[in-house]
């Protein structure tokens, strides 16, 4: 899967002689200041508690610079190693739960419903970004953190305890808004304490987990499957999770608390509202009709995809029918209700006018699309093409994680030295990306060697490392310290957005070819059993290897993978244009953080 991305920035035009130094929005004062250099020629410590915090900022920006104005370094560090350890722990647990994640539908006899799940929670769990993104600003982000860590242990407890594919499908939605909301938050925390042009070290650190937990995590969910069972493998994490939490939450309540006493937050002030009008208040606040539209017109419209096949008279059917025109009704009355009703708007479309930032939006976008067209069903590829266990299939299906992971790494050391970021993503990220996917539509076949499977994913994996730092560092530079949550958002937005389009595209491909192809393929023996070979992992793997039954199984993935890895192609192309349109913005010349930051 891939690392997560996010988002804000607003730009009216340059304010300078080259409009690649001064970002976009600011005023020229603010420019000069920005331009100079945070620590001169020595350190990468910034330490500016001297200077006053924002004013005109909302509370939990507020509360983010009061508390880099209080801490000392070795509270920044720990507060560092604290990330750490919940980025380790959240990796862990996602790489197992998501290798037992096939098995656990299979259970319910409901295989084929991987891609339908994943859109449903790709595009409420992309949504609800931006609500986050207030809430952050409004309250705070420890308020926020521990939001987040209750809905992933509803979605933990509910997957654990379920008794059917619609509780466990529920469940994901829970799990998904949870599980990267916790990683948004933390990346919002590392953007409000690290300079930018340390950052994409920090973010490329905050993923140096996934190096190690790709090889446990399959391991793990091995162990899970063949011992307790994978209920286990859900629950276990219900106890894990807020325990590693602590060292950071308590790192950060401190200094808080610390700034309070110093009285460099504002306190609350009574609102003098009732709890009726409050909820009121945050209704409108949080723009939750906006929310409910946006969520149900894409849901409504990519449902249908990966649902048809299964309809009684499939694209004919009343409810496919219904589903396409309620999702467009939707998206419509989203737009109307935004332009003329809403009191606060879902989107701060003002954002989006920075030619960076609605590139690098448009960028994550189609880098999902891309990736989920032929990601939901890689891991029982794997294992049904290729004859692999649970643990080797989930170290293949990890090559994208530990690759980009590791491969981010040396991206942000080679933009800390060039102090540039876009053309690496220009002449590196994309060409590359375009190649590893393309690779695949004919390696991806049967009897093919793994070991050039393998490699179209280190391919995939070492551009997308680059992409998705690039495009992290594209809105952060165009937008200021306020809006880095806001922005942050975004690329969250679009890339749930683009992954939800992804899993219709990969549900529809193997909804309406792969039952098709068992039948034409299977053994007369065999043919009445299709469409449980069908929904199925496990009865799919039950055939002997080299039987006939496994043959025509084979050759049934291997067609309907070659078409999936044909649209993630073709989509990918569009890249070269989202990128070519940002700004060739210098991260050393750009500072939007205040206090003692990294």
């Amino acid at each position: 899967m891939p690392i997560s991305t996010r988002i804000p920035g607003f730009s009216h035009g340059s304010m300078g002689k080259d409009e690649s130094e001064v970002p976009a929005g600011q005023d020229p004062i603010g420019a000069a200041e920005t331009n100079e250099k945070s620590m001169g020629a020595t350190g990468d410590m910034h330490s500016s508690s001297e200077e006053s915090l924002s004013k005109d900022v909302q509370g939990g920006v507020h509360k983010a610079e009061a508390i880099a104005s209080v801490w000392t370094k070795n509270e920044l560090y720990c507060a560092y190693a604290g990330i750490f350890i919940v980025f380790f722990v959240n990796s862990l647990q996602q790489q197992t739960t998501g290798n037992l994640t096939a098995y656990a539908i299979s259970d319910f006899a409901s295989h084929s419903l991987v891609s339908t799940i994943s859109i449903v929670s790709s595009i409420v769990g992309g949504v609800l970004k931006l609500p986050i993104a207030k809430m952050l600003d409004l309250w705070g982000r420890v308020e926020g953190y521990c939001v987040m860590l209750a809905f992933t242990m509803i979605g933990l407890i509910m997957m654990a305890a379920c008794n059917g594919v619609t509780t466990y499908a529920a469940a994901q939605v829970f799990y998904w808004v949870g599980f990267n909301g916790m990683g948004y938050v933390l990346d919002v925390f590392m953007a409000d304490t690290s300079s930018l042009k340390n950052r994409a070290l920090v973010f490329a650190f905050s993923t140096a987990p996934y190096i190690g937990t790709t090889f446990a995590g399959p391991a793990a969910a091995m162990d899970f499957y063949n011992g307790p069972g994978w209920r286990w493998g859900h629950g276990v994490w219900v106890l894990i999770m807020p325990f590693v939490s602590i060292p950071f939450l308590a790192i950060v309540i401190r200094n808080q608390s610390r700034a309070a006493a110093r009285g460099l937050t504002n306190p609350r002030a009574a609102s003098g509202r009732t709890l009726s009008q409050s909820l009121v208040h945050y209704f409108w606040e949080f723009d939750l009709p906006g929310v409910l539209l946006i969520c149900a017109g894409f849901v409504l419209i990519l449902l249908p995809l990966s649902l048809a096949n299964s309809a009684r008279e499939q694209w004919r059917s009343g409810s496919i029918i219904a589903m396409f025109v309620i999702g467009g009704l939707c998206l419509i009355a989203f737009a109307l209700y935004e332009r003329f009703v809403a009191r606060k708007t879902f989107i701060p479309y003002d954002l989006l006018l920075d030619r960076t930032v609605l590139g690098a939006c448009l960028l994550a976008m189609t880098l999902f699309v891309s990736f989920y067209c032929w990601d939901s069903y890689y891991s029982s590829y794997v294992q049904v093409v290729h004859n692999q266990n649970i643990k080797n299939a989930g170290y293949i299906y990890n090559i994208y994680s530990i690759g980009s992971c590791f491969w981010s790494l040396v991206v942000a050391a080679i933009i800390r030295a060039t102090k540039k970021f876009k053309y690496l993503a220009l002449a590196f990220g994309v060409p590359l990306y375009i190649l590893g996917t393309g690779l695949m539509i004919h390696f991806r076949q049967a009897h093919t060697d793994i070991g050039y499977v393998v490699m179209c994913q280190i391919f995939v994996a070492f551009a997308g490392g680059t992409l998705v730092i690039c495009e992290e560092l594209a809105v952060m530079s165009a937008s200021p310290h306020q809006n880095v949550a806001a922005v942050l958002a975004f690329i969250g937005l679009f890339s749930s957005i683009g992954g939800g389009i992804g899993a219709a595209i990969s549900g529809a491909i193997w909804t309406n070819t792969l039952p098709g192809e068992l039948l034409a393929k299977l053994p007369e023996a065999a043919k009445a059993d299709y469409l449980t070979i069908y929904s199925s992992l496990p009865a799919q793997l039950a055939y002997p290897w080299g039987s006939p039954e496994r043959e025509a199984i084979i050759a049934a993935y291997s067609v309907t993978q070659r078409y999936m890895v044909i649209a993630g192609t073709c989509v990918m192309v569009l890249s070269f244009v989202w990128v070519a349109i940002w700004r060739d913005i210098r991260v050393s010349d750009i500072r939007n953080t205040k206090g003692l930051v990294l």
